[in-house]
C-alpha cells in the first residue's frame, strides 16, 4: 500500500490529470444511464397523457380533467377515482397516527430500559421486509372477514392495521435513527431527578428532540400507503391504487396523470423530509 501511495505521488501531473479525466468520464457514463433508466419511463408515461394514441392528436383533456374535477372532456366518470383518493389519504393519516401511538412509546422504553429486548423489536419490526404482501393478505383475509362481519365494517379505513404492518419496518428505521442520535437515557434521568413524571418525560423532553425523526416516519409511511396496491385489491377494498386500476380499463390517460401525480408527490414528500432535517439541524447548530 505505501509503495503504490508513492507510486501515485511520484506519478507525473500529466497521468494524474488523464487518470482523473477518466474517473470523471466514468462517474457521468455511470450517472447518464441512472438517469436515463429513471426518467425515460416516467417521460414516457407524460407524453401518453397528452398525446392521443390512436389519432396520435396531442390533448390535454386527461390534466383537465384532473384539475378541473371533472369527467366530462375525456367522457370518463372520475367518481371512483375521488373516492379512492380520499380513502387512501384519510387512511394515510390514520396509519402514520396508528404507528405513532403504538411505536413511538414502545421504542422510547425499549431503548431506555434494554438493547437486548430492542434488538429483538428490531428483528419484529423489519420482518414484514421479507414476506410479500400476498402472503401477509392470506394471512390477514380470515381476519378482516372477521372483523368486518362480526365487529367493524368492510369500510376501507380498516385497512389501517394492515397497513401498520406495511410501514412498520421503514418506521422504525427512521424512529431508531432518531433516538441513537441523542442520549435518551440521560434526558429521562435529569428530568427524572427534577420530579418529572414519565408522561411529561416523554411529552416536554423527548418529543420535542425526536421531531425529525416523528416527520420523517410520517411522510414514509404516508409515501408507503398511498402506493399500496397489493393489500387493497385482495381483500376488496378501495384505495388510489385500486382506483386507478379500475379507471384504467376505461381511461388509461387519466389513470397515468393520476399515476404521475401520486409519484410527484412521493417525492414532494422526500423533499420535505430534506428541507425539515436541514432547518432543524440549523437551529441546533445556533443553539
Amino acid at each position: 500500500m505505501a509503495g503504490d501511495d508513492g507510486m501515485t505521488l511520484a506519478a507525473p501531473p500529466q497521468l494524474r490529470a488523464r487518470a482523473i479525466r477518466r474517473q470523471q468520464v466514468v462517474k457521468t457514463v455511470i450517472l447518464t444511464l441512472t438517469l436515463l433508466f429513471l426518467f425515460v419511463p416516467l417521460l414516457s408515461m407524460l407524453l401518453f397523457t397528452v398525446r392521443q394514441p390512436l389519432s396520435g392528436r396531442w390533448s390535454l383533456s386527461a390534466w383537465q380533467a384532473i384539475f378541473t374535477g371533472s369527467g366530462d372532456s375525456p367522457g370518463t366518470d372520475l367518481s371512483i377515482l375521488w373516492q379512492g383518493l380520499g380513502y387512501s389519504l384519510a387512511l394515510s393519516a390514520v396509519t402514520a397516527a396508528t404507528m405513532l401511538l403504538l411505536m413511538l412509546p414502545a421504542m422510547v422504553i425499549v431503548h431506555i430500559r434494554s438493547r437486548t429486548l430492542e434488538r429483538a423489536m428490531e428483528w419484529v419490526a423489519t420482518l414484514p421486509l421479507t414476506i410479500p404482501a400476498i402472503v401477509l393478505v392470506v394471512g390477514l383475509g380470515p381476519i378482516y372477514r372477521w372483523l368486518s362481519a362480526d365487529v367493524l365494517s368492510t369500510n376501507p379505513i380498516w385497512l389501517c392495521f394492515a397497513y401498520v404492518i406495511l410501514v412498520m419496518p421503514y418506521a422504525f428505521r427512521a424512529l431508531a435513527v432518531g433516538l441513537n442520535s441523542i442520549d435518551v437515557v440521560t434526558l429521562s434521568e435529569a428530568a427524572r431527578s427534577l420530579g418529572a413524571p414519565w408522561p411529561k418525560i416523554f411529552v416536554r423532553v423527548i418529543i420535542p428532540n425526536l421531531w425529525q425523526a416523528v416527520f420523517s416516519s410520517s411522510f414514509i409511511s404516508i409515501a408507503v400507503v398511498l402506493g399500496e396496491y397489493t393489500v387493497a385489491s385482495l381483500l376488496g377494498r378501495m384505495n388510489l391504487q385500486v382506483a386507478l386500476y379500475q379507471l384504467g380499463q376505461s381511461n388509461s390517460q387519466v389513470s397515468t396523470a393520476m399515476s404521475l401525480l401520486a409519484m410527484a408527490f412521493g417525492v414532494l414528500l422526500l423533499l420535505t423530509i430534506d428541507a425539515i432535517a436541514g432547518v432543524m439541524n440549523k437551529h441546533k447548530e445556533r443553539d
